[in-house]
């Protein structure tokens, strides 16, 4: 794989999970924002977040993690982004789905944690978004790397 024999490549993997950290927080910033304060249905909200965390994403890898991208056209390197993302929460939406419950539950139970920082709900759903995102992590970045990006030597 180039991304272990490449340096140029380790340093672009490297820069998109900066940006993929960045995303991370705006996604769960989000979330937590819809779900806690708007009151948004949780799996609505993991939707909603992943669009903003999405938007953010592009902008940062476009000028950032793939500065030498830019010989297409944004229009159409937003729209493959969109897609492989897309289907990236195509991904991560039933593993949110099939975790978040089970998460919550046994959250309930811990003896340990102090309901006044931390709900059982909001343990629960960050666990389960946080596996979410790692697992789609590596579906984005090498979909992404190849297709969207594939224009960069």
């Amino acid at each position: 794989m180039r991304i272990i024999t490449d340096q140029q490549e380790r340093t672009r993997f490297l820069r998109f999970l900066v940006v993929g950290t960045i995303g991370a927080m705006v996604d769960f910033g989000t979330f937590h924002i819809l779900v806690s304060l708007l009151t948004v249905p949780a799996l609505w909200s993991q939707t909603l977040s992943f669009t903003v965390a999405v938007s953010s994403n592009f902008l940062w890898n476009r000028y950032w993690t793939y500065p030498d991208s830019r010989s297409k056209p944004i229009a159409s390197q937003i729209a493959t982004f969109f897609v492989v993302n897309v289907v990236g929460l195509g991904i991560r939406t039933p593993i949110f789905a099939w975790l978040e419950a089970p998460l919550r539950s046994l959250a309930e139970r811990l003896p340990f944690l102090p309901l006044w920082i931390l709900t059982a709900d909001i343990l629960g759903y960050s666990v389960a978004l946080g596996v979410a995102v790692l697992v789609v992590l590596l579906w984005n970045f090498f979909v992404n790397r190849y297709w969207t990006y594939n224009d960069v030597e």
